[in-house]
């Protein structure tokens, strides 16, 4: 599969007709570098943990200058093209030269993806048929709520009956997901019931609920808690029933994040698979495994059953991609032992991940895990149960071999 990624950039709450209430970016600061896995060896910052995982953008990028890349990307394909994706840190229903664009895009012949939209820039429901009709063959919608004075309201749609029947056009021709926040006691219960009838009705393939994040425990780590300033927040186990209960009264697919997949029974699939967990390789050695408050205890029932007991140091972050150096400046030195095992895509340079565990005067070994150990909600969405247990046997396996090799 040879795919295609066009960016088109965009800032968050400028490029995209206004903040939603519950905009991650809303209130975000401008903090210097986290440090990350590809910051190099002596130096913390880079682009992606400066610039990208802030959508720092200058606006959306002019359509000459995206054609250019586009072309110079296509020069480095090796392959015929099977699919082309549409992102940025705008909204690509509110870029200037969407049409145009999505012309330019159709002339390639292959399958166009939007990656995500509000759909907040459709004013005009015809802009459905045009997107068909140009190559447009699967689309990330988020919605919010059915109710257009919901929409109108949290997501600052000005228009938010067309944005819906936008959706409703495409839904009967093409592969459209849609995404939902959830506010507790704005578009949950009666509300979310409709709001899933109407998309199962309007042919919407799946939809992936999103818990709303208002705390840095949640995720928030662009100083910009609290989001909505009082606004009650789901714990993840009555985020995960909630989704259970959404799917029930559906045929379409449903997923949540950060909990769960009723479908496939992610996240750690192998919690629930002994079989497949004597697969993994004996422990032998002990090292501490870094890792959120969600996944912390699925890992410590996987790792336990292949004879690794006490490795687990979970920090009060509950998304373990986005541990910072704060999170670990809380961990109990006293209990970490002389090798320490990072969560492979959290936002640490390694090179301060050792000053900060070796304050107590002894000298620790800090490595960098694998990238993933499972799927959540919106990964698994695109996969199958074998596919997120493939993912899994194959992360869980290159963690034990760390242990095994750098542990004591």
């Amino acid at each position: 599969m040879v795919q295609l990624t066009v960016d088109i950039g965009g800032r968050p709450g400028i490029d995209c007709r206004g903040f939603c209430a519950y905009c991650y970016f809303k209130h975000a600061r401008d903090l210097p570098a986290f440090g990350c896995k590809y910051c190099l060896p002596f130096t913390k910052g880079c682009d992606y943990c400066s610039r990208s995982v802030q959508e720092k953008y200058s606006g959306f990028i002019p359509l000459q200058e995206v054609a250019g890349k586009v072309l110079a990307d296509l020069q480095m394909l090796t392959g015929d093209l099977t699919r082309i994706t549409i992102s940025g840190g705008g909204d690509p229903s509110c870029y200037p030269e969407f049409t145009d664009l999505m012309e330019l895009l159709s002339s390639l012949e292959a399958p166009i993806h939007i990656g995500y939209t509000s759909g907040k820039g459709f004013d005009n429901p015809d802009i459905a048929e045009f997107l068909i009709e140009n190559g447009l063959q699967e689309i990330s919608f988020t919605v919010f709520a059915h109710d257009p004075e919901l929409r109108r309201k949290y997501m600052k749609d000005p228009t938010p009956e067309a944005s819906l029947e936008t959706l409703h056009r495409l839904a009967q021709k093409i592969e459209v997901y849609a995404a939902l926040v959830i506010l507790p006691g704005v578009n949950d219960d009666k509300v979310l019931a409709d709001t899933i009838r109407w998309l199962e009705k309007a042919g919407v393939k799946g939809a992936i609920l999103m818990r709303f994040a208002n705390t840095p425990e949640q995720g928030l780590i662009l100083q910009n808690a609290p989001i909505i300033p009082g606004q009650r927040i789901h714990t993840p186990l009555e985020f995960a029933d909630l989704v259970k209960e959404t799917q029930k009264i559906t045929i379409m697919r449903i997923s949540g994040t950060p909990l769960y997949d009723p479908d496939l029974g992610s996240p750690f699939i192998l919690v629930h698979e002994p079989d497949y967990l004597q697969t993994l390789p004996m422990i032998s050695r002990h090292a501490g495994v870094i890792t959120g408050a969600i996944a912390g205890p699925f890992l410590d029932q996987i790792l336990r059953a292949r004879g690794g007991e006490d490795l687990i140091f979970m920090v009060k972050k509950e998304i373990a991609d986005l541990i910072t150096i704060e999170d670990i400046q809380e961990l109990d030195l006293s209990t970490l032992p002389d090798t320490v095992i990072l969560p492979g895509r959290s936002f640490i340079h390694i090179s301060e991940a050792e000053k900060v565990l070796s304050a107590d005067g002894r000298s620790r070994t800090v490595i960098r895990g694998p990238d993933m150990l499972t799927a959540d909600g919106e990964t698994s969405m695109g996969m199958t149960r074998d596919e997120v247990l493939a993912l899994e046997l194959e992360g869980c396996r290159t963690l034990i071999n760390l242990i095994n090799q750098w542990g004591t």
